[in-house]
């Protein structure tokens, strides 16, 4: 069965999951935000971004599209000297871009990903990550909406990566180069940006600095 087979049998499952017996099981595990911001923080802090969640956050600050999303670091580099990487991630330094020392200037707008941490869906089973705030009581009502939204970003996390797939260009494989440019594939097809609009990224690429 091929990756994108299997992804279309996992969208049929994910449409069917029960919003309450994810709640009820969300509670189960228990949470509380205690607002120590560990997860907006720190070189862990990775936050990926749908097109839209990046379009919704530049019509709330009034930045543009590379000043909120950056391209990961991970990738694969052709024979014409590009780098090839997969979606975006949200802005970062040392921590979240959006983290001002107290919390998230950006809350309302926040992505999805932020919203149900530290829980998330896998193989439409729930998952957590490490929080201070696990094992803390959680009422019904607050269960229903993180299960909810749950199963809304892992039905939008299937239909992009489809998308991702339908849109995708393979290429030929090769090493590092100086020569191309950096092109993002992600749902609305590849995306092709200078290395002179990513400060200092082609030197991490290379090796010649540490990377954030």
């Amino acid at each position: 069965m091929s990756h994108e087979e299997e992804l279309r049998r996992e969208l049929i499952r994910a449409a069917a999951l029960s919003q309450e017996e994810i709640a009820t099981k969300v509670r189960a595990v228990g949470f509380r935000c205690l607002g120590c911001g560990e997860c907006c923080r720190g070189p862990e802090c990775e936050v990926a971004l749908f097109p839209h969640e990046v379009e919704r956050i530049m019509a709330y600050t009034g930045e543009p599209w590379l000043e909120v999303a950056e391209p990961p670091r991970v990738g694969e580099w052709d024979d014409l000297g590009n780098f090839h990487t997969l979606e975006w991630r949200i802005c970062k330094g040392e921590d979240c871009h959006y983290y001002n020392g107290i919390g998230c200037s950006i809350y309302s707008r926040r992505p999805t990903i932020c919203r149900t941490y530290p829980f998330y869906l896998a193989r439409s089973d729930l998952k957590f990550s490490e929080c201070r705030g696990l094992g803390q009581a959680i009422g019904e009502e607050e269960a229903l909406m993180i299960a909810g939204s749950l199963i809304e970003r892992y039905i939008l996390e299937i239909e992009e990566a489809l998308e991702l797939i339908s849109k995708f260009r393979d290429f030929r494989r090769a090493s590092a180069s100086k020569d191309g440019h950096m092109i993002v594939h992600d749902s609305r097809g590849e995306h092709g940006i200078r290395w002179e609009d990513l400060p200092g990224v082609l030197n991490i690429l290379l090796g010649d600095e540490p990377s954030q």
